[in-house]
């Protein structure tokens, strides 16, 4: 479903991602893990066709995203860290304006704002203006962008920042569910309890290369602490790394 080909990302001499290759199966959970400054929202960039990668390919689900941007990206919903969105329209508004981003029918379009509103519990403030929101709601605004269109590939990063409890464990039992419909998930976070929760398969980078991809078991293969949680693991790994 998604697959990256010795992707490197350059800025002068720095080099933020470097060769990185993976291959991203239909379906499941897939976690990307890291420090900060480690490369991931670098490539999620790349993945969302926001950044353009300085050397090798990216598709996603069968479409190069360099030569069919548009057919890679209509499939592909994007919740980023810092969600931007439009201060003075209300939430519904916004929905609206994405649904037309996608080209949805109305009617269609009107449904899938109902269900994604009643899912993430925003039809009480669907009619109020964004800017009255709660960083919480925003947040919950944002998935919900990400969702209206029916994607096949759905990008979250970081995604429980700034969830209450009660926020955090819906998303979680919502991202297991859009998994087992079908749903090819790619969760970037540092919440390795989260990562160890939820994900089928997961890759640790670290000053732009890939350290690991697996699931837990080749993880703890590939470090020999069998009986080791995820943390333990990742600073076994990731040691000498600062964060930025």
């Amino acid at each position: 479903m998604i697959k990256l080909e010795n992707v490197t990302k350059r800025y002068g001499s720095f080099v933020a991602v470097d060769n990185v290759s993976l291959t991203i199966p239909a379906g499941g959970i897939f976690a990307f893990l890291g420090v900060n400054g480690a490369g991931k929202t670098t490539t999620i960039r790349m993945m969302t066709g926001i950044l353009q990668p300085s050397s090798g390919s990216i598709s996603v689900g069968g479409f190069d995203l360099s030569e069919a941007p548009l057919e890679a990206k209509s499939i592909i919903g994007y919740v980023p860290d810092r969600p931007n969105l439009y201060p003075k329209l209300t939430g519904r508004e916004f929905l609206y304006f994405v649904c037309d981003l996608h080209r949805m029918n109305h009617r269609h379009a009107e449904r899938r704002i109902d269900e994604v509103l009643e899912e993430y519990s925003l039809e009480r403030w669907q009619d109020e203006l964004i800017e009255s929101y709660s960083h919480g709601m925003k947040q919950r605004l944002a998935t919900c962008a990400a969702l209206v269109h029916d994607p096949r590939v759905l990008i979250v990063d970081e995604p429980m920042v700034g969830l209450d409890p009660h926020g955090a464990k819906h998303l979680k039992e919502s991202l297991k569910a859009y998994a087992q419909s079908g749903l090819t998930v790619f969760l970037s976070t540092h919440s390795l309890n989260v990562a160890e929760e939820l994900a089928d398969h997961l890759a640790i980078i670290n000053r732009g290369s890939i350290l690991a991809v697996g699931t837990l078991e080749d993880i703890r293969n590939l470090t020999g602490r069998q009986d080791e949680d995820l943390e333990h693991m990742f600073l076994e790994l990731t040691a000498g790394s600062q964060e930025h």
